[in-house]
């Protein structure tokens, strides 16, 4: 699942692969924008089966909580 997350998280910024890690900031992504943060709200309902509200998503400060939530949430 990381793996996969990682490979949209990198085609959605328009990063190399291999770049995104688990201690990166979502703020510190230099496309980082509310349309990157809309993108990967759907990418994750689309791919994971995890809707994660926009207020919510707000609260997940690096792509490490962003994955420890989508597990809580397919548990």
């Amino acid at each position: 699942m990381e793996k996969e997350l990682f490979e949209q998280l990198e085609d959605i910024l328009e990063l190399a692969p291999g770049t995104v890690t688990l201690s990166d900031t979502f703020r510190d992504y230099e496309n980082w924008d509310s349309m990157a943060n809309l993108s990967v709200i759907a990418m994750l309902d689309d791919s994971f089966g995890v809707h994660i509200a926009s207020q919510d998503f707000k609260n997940l400060i690096t792509v490490g909580d962003l994955i420890e939530e989508i597990k809580k949430r397919t548990a």
